[in-house]
């Protein structure tokens, strides 16, 4: 066997994705489980329900009151909150990692149907 330094070229097929504000490497058929999981997502409505029950106990009066405890913007946490609302195949389906490609949290900011049967479309695009 030569000496001389041989060189090894490996090719690995990746695709560079937002994941919750961050960019994840995917590789295909590797990570079926997590390959969705957007963190910021799966934040956003655990401290919506937090939220909510932290009202509805009566820690705090208002919005305005929780808002100002969390020292953050009041019209922030009214949108949050509204994720409350999701249908809960919805809700299950972010915390599993299966909700559609364009489900992220700036889409969810925006309104959406409060009734669950009216939100069936989204369940749709669900893998």
């Amino acid at each position: 066997m030569s000496e001389a330094p041989q060189t090894l070229t490996v090719v690995i097929p990746l695709r560079v994705k937002p994941r919750g504000g961050r960019k994840a490497m995917v590789t295909p058929g590797v990570l079926a489980l997590e390959r969705r999981q957007d963190i910021t997502l799966i934040k956003a409505v655990a401290r919506a329900f937090r939220w909510r029950r932290m009202l509805e106990a009566g820690q705090f009066a208002t919005i305005k009151d929780l808002a100002a405890a969390e020292k953050i913007n009041s019209s922030y946490v009214s949108r949050v909150l509204r994720l409350t609302l999701l249908a809960p195949e919805i809700v299950e389906a972010i915390l599993d990692g299966r909700q559609p490609e364009g489900m992220t949290l700036p889409e969810m900011m925006e309104p959406f149907p409060e009734y669950w049967h009216v939100q069936q479309p989204m369940l749709r695009q669900l893998p």
